[in-house]
């Protein structure tokens, strides 16, 4: 069964940095995209951040590019999600998802196998 565990999520002040890890359990990543999703209650899960199976590519929202980075290492079968500049509007539930489309669009019904998700706290 493919299992991907998120962490790294937690409370952190405006401007700060966090990075989230994406683990998988069970099998290897190297066959499959990565993104990273968010969503806020009453808030449709919306894409972060997508990194091909290659890990040539990467796709960012326009809401985080600059500021966020994703990287994967399928040595250790985990995907990164650094971010930086953090602001109040990124607080959210994080969740990585995996996708067999080598580059998909950061549309949650591309992606399966999701996460429990890691709480991100944006706050003073």
């Amino acid at each position: 069964q493919l299992h991907l565990v998120e962490s790294g999520g937690g409370l952190v002040q405006p401007g700060g940095s966090l990075r989230l890890s994406c683990e998988a359990s069970g099998f290897t990543l190297d066959y499959y995209a990565i993104g990273w999703f968010r969503q806020v209650p009453g808030k449709e899960r919306e894409g972060v951040s997508c990194i091909s199976r290659s890990g040539d590519s990467t796709n960012y929202a326009d809401s985080v590019k600059g500021r966020f980075t994703i990287s994967r290492d399928n040595a250790k079968s985990t995907v990164y999600l650094q971010m930086n500049g953090l602001k109040p509007e990124d607080t959210a539930v994080y969740y990585c998802a995996i996708s067999d489309i080598p580059m998909p669009t950061m549309t949650p019904r591309w992606f399966t196998s999701w996460g429990q998700g890691t709480p991100v706290t944006v706050s003073s």
